[in-house]
């Protein structure tokens, strides 16, 4: 009986900085404070590695490129190419997915012990303005840095218990007939065209009036086009009200301009958002203030209500999109800040995203909406490529862009691509916004060719 009371007394330990969280964010803030001399402990009541590397992007685009090589092969069928069945084998596949997940909770802990950074397994809760507590041992900082990821947000329908996560999607052993996805952004978008390629039967429910709501509306449709022309069926202000357990599989029930409809599945998946993961931190003990889209903070990523609190990545209500390069340029932020007293300001400009479906569709700047609200002028120049060499290379049905060049000072507001590595030449938009680049001298410079690359200045 001693030594069970020995072993639940609380421990307190002091450091410079916890970080809760093993992320993009966190590992990029704990690395740096540690190189500084820092003493540094790191939380997390998961595997260490966070969305991206195990949950994530990564595994993700895995399953991504092994369908882009099936939707290829079918593409240019009969141009010099018997496809003769090639098709997905999915167990197969999450043996390669797994080559990469797998070793990463094990290296980023080794990694995190080997820079000195003092690791803790356990779900992190408050218990003082920098006091974090995590099973039984209490750790006290100078500082705590909450950059603790997203989650699925709840749906609040009945049979919710049914639902399958991205996380668990991305470890099935085996993929199911028939998937319904409930939700249209990324996740429902890269995962069913995934599925797609699957040969399995799709549907996406989606409560808005179109996909992918962050991205140009014209690509869009028409990758919503490619997208029912493979087989999907889309339904728009499509609410899902409830999902049963019938024998065989699921029945999931929506409301659809006014009428009851029911869809049979096989499994249900959950792309209808994410929020950050902070309910549980009893932020309230520790005075931060929070909000829907996380821990309120200022422009040095400082809550706004607690100065020795940081927070950074998806846990953040910053100016930023929910991303894993702002993650790391948050985290960076967060650092500098920390190591040199507040002076880097998070600024979000020129930030590109992708949805990985099949093709991508990509995105940098302005959309035509928010640069009419701004007031500027300027000039949009669109087309759709099918008939382009690039597409019909590959036989691309489906590509496009749009960009947006304001008069006068001939600066790329925005770009908008959907295509053939579109998530490759968004970078070049990018690139040539951040350092303000002029479209005349994108438009003049030399390109390798034929590559995508080199259409470039036709959308200029």
């Amino acid at each position: 009986m001693r030594f069970v009371a020995a072993e639940c007394k609380s421990m307190t330990k002091q450091f410079d900085v916890v970080v809760i969280g093993t992320g993009t964010a966190a590992s990029t803030v704990a690395t740096a404070c540690r190189e500084a001399g820092w003493q540094v402990a790191i939380i997390d009541s998961l595997p260490f590695g966070g969305t991206c590397a195990l949950r994530g992007c990564d595994p993700k685009k895995v399953l991504v490129g092994a369908a882009e090589v099936v939707d290829w092969a079918r593409r240019v069928k009969g141009k010099g190419i018997r496809e003769d069945g090639l098709s997905l084998d999915w167990a197969d596949l999450m043996r390669f997915k797994r080559s990469f997940t797998d070793p990463v909770p094990q290296n980023r802990e080794e990694g995190f012990a080997h820079a000195g950074i003092v690791p803790f397994h356990g779900r992190a809760r408050f218990v003082g303005p920098t006091s974090v507590q995590v099973n039984q041992d209490v750790l006290q900082g100078r500082h705590v840095v909450i950059a603790t990821g997203a989650k699925p947000r709840k749906l609040n329908i009945a049979g919710e218990e049914y639902v399958t996560t991205s996380d668990e999607f991305l470890e099935l052993e085996s993929l199911p007939r028939r998937i319904l996805f409930v939700g249209g952004g990324y996740i429902s978008m890269e995962f069913a065209h995934i599925s797609l390629r699957a040969d399995r039967s799709v549907t996406i429910l989606h409560r808005g009036k179109r996909l992918l709501e962050g991205f140009d509306a014209d690509l869009v449709q028409q990758l919503l086009e490619k997208t029912r022309k493979l087989g999907a069926l889309v339904e728009f202000e499509a609410e899902v009200k409830a999902i049963e357990k019938r024998n065989p599989g699921l029945t999931v029930h929506a409301e659809i301009a006014g009428s009851e409809r029911t869809f049979a599945a096989d499994m249900v998946v959950h792309g209808a958002g994410r929020v950050p993961d902070i309910e549980d931190l009893n932020l309230a003990e520790a005075k931060v203030e929070s909000e829907k889209r996380g821990v309120k903070v200022n422009e040095f990523m400082q809550s706004v209500s607690n100065p020795a609190i940081y927070a950074a990545g998806d846990a953040a209500a910053s100016g930023g999109p929910p991303l894993t390069p702002v993650a790391g340029y948050e985290g960076r932020i967060v650092a500098e800040n920390l190591l040199k007293g507040n002076h880097a300001k998070a600024k979000y400009a020129a930030i590109p995203t992708v949805a990985f479906s099949i093709p991508p569709v990509a995105s940098v700047g302005m959309s035509e909406n928010s640069a009419r609200e701004k007031g500027l002028k300027f000039r949009t120049t669109r087309e759709i490529t099918s008939s382009w060499y690039s597409s019909r290379r590959v036989a691309e049905d489906c590509s496009g862009f749009k960009v947006l060049i304001e008069e006068g000072s001939d600066r790329i507001l925005g770009a908008h691509l959907l295509g053939p590595h579109a998530e490759e030449v968004i970078n070049l938009f990018a690139l040539a916004t951040a350092s303000d680049v002029r479209a005349a001298d994108l438009r003049g410079a030399v390109f390798a060719y034929p590559t995508v690359a080199s259409d470039l200045r036709y959308m200029l």
